[in-house]
């Protein structure tokens, strides 16, 4: 896969969104850079357009309306998940059930504990396919 060029960020919480825009900053990312607030911003934004450029997709689980399990789901279910989107869950909850949970989502490829730190964020950005 080229390499990333736009990093979706999908958290209710601001003071999350910030601390990992300024993560990725610092592991370098120079890309663009969208924050969502809930996983329905998220699916009318797929909605307008699939990821045509590579793209690293940040999910929280523990968000109004739609978590972040049933978000996956229904960009799965709407076929809005593309070979350009690679989907992560970065949680506060460590608990072994929602790992598994993930794991059991085909379109998940790695479940990370908040915050996201430096060194996680560049093996995911500069990680192929």
């Amino acid at each position: 896969m080229p390499p990333i060029e736009r990093v979706i960020l999908v958290d209710d919480n601001d003071l999350d969104n910030t601390y990992h825009s300024i993560v990725l900053k610092k592991a370098g990312f120079a890309g663009e850079l969208v924050v969502l607030e809930s996983g329905v911003q998220l699916i009318d934004f797929l909605q307008k357009g699939p990821p045509s450029k590579p793209t690293l997709l940040f999910v929280d689980i523990n968000m109004p309306l739609l978590n972040g399990f049933e978000t996956v789901s229904k960009l799965e279910a709407l076929s809005l998940l593309s070979a350009d989107l690679q989907v992560h869950i970065l949680s506060s909850s460590d608990a072994a059930e929602d790992l598994q949970m993930a794991r059991s989502l085909p379109a998940v490829r790695s479940y990370l504990v908040k915050p996201l730190n430096v060194a996680d964020a560049k093996r995911l950005l500069t990680a192929s396919g």
